[in-house]
């Protein structure tokens, strides 16, 4: 079956020409929208997230062949969580040809972190299997572009190097508190003050909470770094 008008730009601007559409489709189908006759992407998320894996760590090691784990497992998480992937389907449009149900879609599916992200993962899936290993690889760097050679600066957990920060103090753990909502129910903004015993506090807004918090506790290191705190 021939690929639509919208698919086929799609394929595009990932820069692969499927040789079987019903690949991409599938990878495409949120499960709102799956039937009997309908596969959803579910499997081929599965299968997208281990060649990511593989062709993220392929990269890494040839990136740095001094590096030890210690070192390649935090960039290795930066560049293939959820919130990386969402970001590569976001500059790609995937959102604009996902196949959603009708309430998914009234809630702003399109624009979902956690959907976006294993469509994505999907995609890779039906490139792979489609075009094979070498294939699939290409595609992924293509896309992941100057993410892979600039990891450093994102792998870095910012809660993590906080709450280290404040244990060799002696203070407790810092706290995350939401102080504002905004925003329709299908794509919130949530606003988090990050909180030290000391009374240093930082507030940040994002998507999700998670981002929040990790954006807040950003904003303090940074003021520490600087001398500030």
């Amino acid at each position: 079956m021939k690929l639509s008008a919208e698919m086929t730009e799609f394929s595009e601007r990932i820069g692969h020409e499927f040789t079987d559409g019903d690949l991409l489709r599938r990878a495409l189908t949120h499960s709102s929208m799956a039937t009997a006759n309908r596969e959803d992407n579910q499997r081929l998320e599965f299968l997208g997230d281990r060649v990511l894996g593989l062709v993220m760590s392929e990269a890494l090691l040839a990136a740095d062949r001094d590096a030890a784990e210690g070192l390649l497992a935090p960039r290795f998480n930066a560049l293939v969580r959820k919130e990386a992937c969402a970001e590569v389907a976001r500059q790609i449009e995937l959102g604009a040809v996902l196949k959603l149900g009708r309430s998914e879609m009234l809630s702003g599916g399109r624009r979902k972190e956690a959907l976006l992200g294993d469509a994505m993962e999907a995609v890779i899936a039906a490139v792979y299997l489609d075009g094979g290993f070498e294939v699939a690889k290409a595609m992924i760097l293509r896309l992941w572009g100057d993410r892979i050679k600039n990891v450093d600066s994102d792998a870095r957990d910012p809660k993590t190097a906080l709450q280290e920060w404040a244990q060799a103090r002696k203070f407790s753990p810092p706290r995350y508190v939401e102080v504002g909502r905004t925003g329709p129910d299908h794509a919130p903004e949530f606003t988090i003050a990050a909180e030290l015993d000391n009374g240093s506090r930082q507030v940040a807004t994002a998507r999700s909470k998670r981002l929040a918090e990790q954006a807040a506790a950003k904003v303090l290191l940074a003021r520490i770094e600087a001398g500030e705190i």
